[in-house]
């Protein structure tokens, strides 16, 4: 019982978790009203650090911004105390380098021909970072900052407030059917082709290219390689091919639909089970009209529920087959200790938003999102990300990373795989919404 108990305090997904939910009650209590956020600038780069309205320049971030840093190098500086897993003022010397770097990163993907181009900001963190320790290397106190999978299950809590059950029914059984189908699908077929046809040897790093394929990039990975726990290097090579392919989806699916004359509706359903980025669906279903962007977005939504559970199954499968001796049968409690808490923090916070925030709001969803995710939760998600892949840069390099790709196989799980997620969305969402459900379209 102790032992429990003292986890609480000690496991670093439970950590995430209270960060998560002080975060929560902090927001709706109206003690954080607003994240600033780094804005987009063209020639000037001090634009991005002004606050501008109706024009005009009306103040600056820079204060906004070191009050962030200070919130969020405090919060997290008593869970690494607790953990005993490092000095607190060691680590909030190598948060503050961190934090930098992150704004940095944030920086460059804003700028606006950057941003054009779906450069996103985990792209330019993870380059951030591998510069750093590619070159000059990174220092013992800058490492003593990179609390990787701290700020990665932190930012998958906040991540489970923008998953509203009420938004995700409005476009009912079809959008269930594209998302919640064709998923699980995806990742066994790719995982079996993995294993047996490509013979990969790294299965950590197969089944997060097989998450983040078929659920949603970059949380997908990140939730899969917690659950799996891969390597750093395994995590930034899945990350860095599926950026790269969603940069592509982005700008030549919408095209594609235009060009052959598909249904938008249609065509957004499908965009919105491929693209592995929430940001990158919006973006490509906004090029087919309004009512594409929304059902392309709330596809991916439904999509975005299942990474709890796919965290679930992954551990549950590597305890049970991966890492289990031959002879031993995992017992309840083995099968516990390997869960990943967050996954717990993450369904709470739907629930705790879905059935209890919204209808406190008389069931206006988008008035919660007004008021809470998007100046805060969601805002605070992007930043708790951005600092993990910063960290993730500073952790890994080049060498590992070419050890990792054996001839290419990795690449080939992920074009294949993600070939066979286009083939089978579309027919699955051709038969959802033209066949079946026709009055959706």
């Amino acid at each position: 019982m102790s032992n429990g108990i003292n986890s609480l305090w000690k496991n670093e997904d439970w950590w995430a978790v209270w960060f998560g939910f002080a975060i929560f009650a902090m927001t709706l209590m109206g003690w954080i009203p607003r994240i600033p956020k780094v804005g987009r600038w063209l020639d000037n780069p001090l634009e991005a650090f002004l606050v501008i309205r109706d024009g005009v320049a009306a103040g600056n971030i820079i204060f906004p911004l070191l009050l962030l840093m200070v919130f969020l190098g405090i919060l997290t500086a008593i869970g690494i105390r607790f953990m005993g897993v490092a000095g607190a003022g060691k680590y909030l010397a190598g948060f503050t380098a961190i934090f930098i770097l992150a704004t940095l990163s944030y920086w460059i993907a804003h700028q606006t021909n950057v941003r054009y181009w779906g450069l996103s900001y985990a792209m330019w963190a993870l380059m951030v970072g591998l510069l750093v320790s590619n070159t000059i290397g990174t220092p013992n106190w800058l490492k003593a900052g990179a609390r990787t999978e701290l700020f990665i299950k932190t930012g998958l809590v906040l991540l489970g407030a923008e998953i509203l059950f009420k938004k995700i029914l409005s476009l009912g059984a079809p959008g269930l059917m594209v998302a919640w189908i064709v998923t699980p699908v995806v990742v066994i077929f790719m995982f079996i082709f993995a294993m047996r046809a490509l013979r990969m040897k790294n299965k950590a790093l197969a089944i997060i290219i097989a998450a983040a394929t078929s659920v949603c990039g970059v949380s997908a990975a990140i939730a899969t390689a917690a659950a799996a726990r891969a390597r750093k290097e395994d995590l930034t090579l899945a990350v860095g091919m599926t950026l790269i392919f969603t940069v592509a989806m982005m700008f030549f699916m919408p095209l594609g639909i235009k060009f052959v004359g598909m249904n938008h509706i249609l065509g957004a359903a499908w965009m919105g089970g491929t693209i592995d980025s929430t940001g990158a669906v919006v973006a490509a279903g906004s090029m087919l009209g309004p009512d594409a962007e929304k059902v392309a977005a709330v596809v991916k939504m439904i999509q975005n529920v299942l990474i709890g559970l796919l965290a679930f199954c992954v551990a549950l499968y590597w305890v049970t087959r991966v890492e289990c001796k031959e002879g031993h049968r995992p017992n309840i409690m083995e099968i516990w200790y390997r869960f990943p808490k967050f996954v717990i923090g993450f369904v709470a916070a739907s629930l705790l938003f879905s059935f209890g925030v919204v209808p406190a709001m008389h069931g206006d969803f988008v008035q919660v999102e007004e008021l809470f995710i998007n100046p805060v939760t969601k805002t605070l998600r992007g930043w708790f990300f951005c600092l993990a892949f910063v960290s993730i840069g500073l952790e890994s390099n080049f060498r590992d990373l070419a050890s990792r790709m054996e001839g290419g196989k990795p690449m080939v799980l992920y074009v294949v795989g993600q070939s066979f997620n286009l083939i089978l969305t579309l027919l699955v969402a051709y038969l959802a919404f033209i066949v079946l459900f026709p009055s959706a379209v």
